[in-house]
């Protein structure tokens, strides 16, 4: 069933990816080669009549593309001048590459609905509920009902961003500046304590979060567009860390990671599949947007540098350097991929 369910995450979050690619591709009159889910070898193919697209499925489940014209580093003479990429307008181009992205954050929203509708839509403001007498937290001013607003001098505007905030400062001291209830502005130290659970060391802080659920319509679109928002945020924090170093290479996971991830949701319940579904939509959109060669990012770029220059970019020297992005892509997923392995062994 992990491996159903794998397969179910990954093929939904790549083929919308895929589709917005597809259907606004086909809407500007270029050639599409292929459209394929999944990669590896071809296990099942067909074609539709009056339609040049070959429509594949490939063995592997951890990806997927669409094939266009003038995304190869020769031009193809076969394919007639007005049916490359390169030959439609600005807005078409644009339109056709932030397509995959903008499905992925369609998707995200719909689901997110639909869990808010399930399971209810809980407090997005970080508000003390409660704090535990064991800690050293308990003997500070903090106090039921203050909300928090900076920790570290940090803006925190959700719950979110607060948990992501004190996963990224593990095992530190931390300064929350919080507003109690007569809008009162303290500043509390806190300091973690160090515990065991489920046979590993863990820090803890002592004090728990307001986590009222509202239910109805309004309530969970309300929090589909917020979390939405939220999670967009952490990958911003995320990306930051990874390159300041604050975060390492072995804090990202690939295939085996997610599978493993997928598995371990599994067990908890269906709904929380659609949750990983909906973050998974949302963490591939955004990597897409980031302007590195290879990603719908980097094509995006050079968009705007055709547009401010004024003029087409040579496509063999735009297809050159995003072959070497994703060269340098398959290198890293190469690297997470060791390490998901590494951590399958410890």
């Amino acid at each position: 069933m992990t491996f159903i369910y794998f397969v179910l995450v990954l093929g939904i979050t790549v083929f919308i990816h895929e589709l917005g690619h597809f259907i606004f591709a086909k809407r500007a009159g270029i050639y599409i080669y292929e459209f394929s889910l999944g990669m590896g070898p071809r296990i099942f193919k067909f074609n539709r009549p009056n339609d040049e697209t070959e429509y594949s499925i490939r063995l592997f489940p951890i990806g997927g593309y669409v094939s266009m014209s003038g995304e190869e580093v020769e031009i193809d003479e076969s394919v007639p001048k007005e049916k490359r990429f390169q030959s439609k307008t600005w807005i078409q181009k644009f339109l056709t590459i932030v397509a995959g992205v903008l499905f992925n954050f369609i998707l995200a929203i719909v689901l997110l609905f639909i869990v808010g509708l399930v399971v209810g839509s809980p407090q997005n403001t970080p508000i003390i509920d409660s704090l535990d007498e064991e800690y050293p937290t308990y003997s500070t001013e903090l106090k039921p009902g203050d909300e928090i607003v900076k920790v570290n001098n940090k803006k925190i505007r959700s719950v979110d961003r607060l948990m992501m905030e004190l996963q990224l400062n593990s095992g530190k001291d931390l300064t929350f500046e919080v507003i109690d209830k007569n809008n009162n502005v303290k500043t509390v130290e806190l300091e973690p304590k160090k515990i065991e659970e489920n046979g590993k060391e863990v820090y803890k802080y002592g004090f728990s979060i307001d986590n009222t659920i509202t239910r109805g319509i309004l309530p969970s679109v309300k929090f589909a567009f917020v979390k939405t928002g939220n999670l967009i945020e952490q990958m911003v924090i995320i990306v930051t860390s990874l390159v300041t170093g604050q975060l390492k290479l072995n804090a990202l996971a690939g295939p085996i990671g997610i599978y493993g991830i997928v598995g371990e949701t599994a067990r908890t319940g269906l709904i929380n599949i659609v949750y990983l579904i909906a973050f998974l939509s949302i963490n591939v959109g955004f990597i897409n947007i980031m302007p590195f060669p290879a990603f719908d990012g980097g094509r995006l770029l050079f968009l705007v540098v055709e547009k401010i220059k004024g003029s087409p970019i040579n496509a063999k020297v735009e297809n050159v350097v995003h072959n070497i992005g994703f060269s340098l892509l398959i290198l890293l997923m190469l690297v997470v991929t060791y390490n998901d392995i590494l951590r399958l062994f410890k």
